[in-house]
């Protein structure tokens, strides 16, 4: 029997894990619209921008003014990518962060390409990030990327992953989220990590941060669900994905998630009609088409909408959003 606790929170990433490999740049302006109308649908955390080397990730060479610009909704968690001290650095500068994100990964052979260093270079970096955001009293979540598998390492050994969590436990760092970058894991295989980092670490909070190249993904996040992670990762209308992988590897889309969770009784924060309604403006604004089924055939409740006026068909995109 699987355990559905009563809430967990969702967290919307696509302004940086959509934009930072979108297959063209989105303007500044254009950027400060997408964060603000996620704002404005009430998620309760968004991962505003990330502060990589510019020359690594043109596409978010404006992190500051991004950061710098969007407006603040009360009861929202906004933070940023930092995937190493410098860029911590940047991100306190640029203006108010709840959160920092740092990022290493369990792959010898993505961290190499992704970041340009050792996974032993990528812990140490967490490590300064995370003193820094303590220093400066902000949050600070440490990502660890290909937790589960990889295109060049390929399965990743579980201890490997409980290794380097222990290394920045053992530094202080609270906050976790592992993330199936390329979305091939498997609920068996998700489910038993989850529950052995939740043992082995007792007091820690996890996350989970969701791809779906297999379509494996609603099933790995109810195994992780019942493991005990309490954050859950996707990226409106399924943008997004790695840099440095030879595949495209969409993330799950937000919307999806958020309706899955609302609709089997599990408080996520947001609305399911206001996450819809933000994935179609924040599709027309990047002028692309939501990969979500949310999105295209709409909640529960359009559905009943669209039978009593008659309706033979699914709900045109954004036919009840309120005006």
């Amino acid at each position: 029997m699987i355990r559905f606790p009563e809430s967990v929170r969702v967290a919307e990433v696509g302004p940086r894990d959509g934009l930072q490999s979108f297959h063209r740049w989105i303007d500044t302006d254009t950027k400060i619209q997408f964060v603000d109308r996620l704002s404005q649908a009430g998620f309760p955390i968004i991962e505003m921008t990330g502060f990589a080397h510019p020359r690594f990730i043109p596409n978010l060479r404006d992190a500051e003014e991004i950061v710098a610009r969007t407006r603040r909704r009360p009861g929202t968690v906004y933070r940023a990518l930092v995937p190493n001290l410098r860029g911590a650095e940047r991100a306190l500068d640029s203006g108010p962060l709840d959160e920092l994100v740092g990022l290493s990964t369990a792959s010898v052979g993505y961290t190499l390409r992704n970041q340009n260093m050792s996974p032993d270079s990528a812990i140490e970096q967490g490590i300064l990030s995370f003193r820094a955001a303590e220093k400066a009293g902000t949050g600070f979540v440490m990502a660890i990327g290909m937790a589960f598998w990889c295109p060049f390492d390929g399965l990743i050994p579980e201890e490997r992953v409980l290794a380097l969590m222990a290394r920045l436990h053992d530094a202080g760092i609270r906050q976790f989220t592992l993330a199936g970058s390329m979305g091939m894991e498997d609920p068996r295989h998700v489910g038993r990590l989850f529950g052995t980092a939740m043992d082995r670490f007792r007091g820690i909070r996890l996350g989970y941060h969701v791809h779906n190249m297999s379509g494996m993904a609603p099933s790995c996040i109810l195994a992780a669900m019942d493991a005990g992670v309490t954050t859950f990762e996707g990226s409106i209308c399924g943008i997004g994905g790695g840099v440095a992988t030879p595949h495209a590897v969409g993330n799950l889309p937000t919307e999806d998630i958020v309706q899955m969770f609302n609709d089997s009784g599990v408080s996520c924060g947001i609305d399911t009609d206001a996450a819809i309604f933000a994935a179609r403006d924040c599709a027309r604004l990047l002028g692309i088409a939501s990969q979500s089924a949310a999105a295209l055939h709409g909640s529960r409740r359009e559905q009943l909408e669209g039978q009593r006026q008659g309706a033979t068909k699914d709900p045109a995109p954004g036919a009840y959003a309120p005006s």
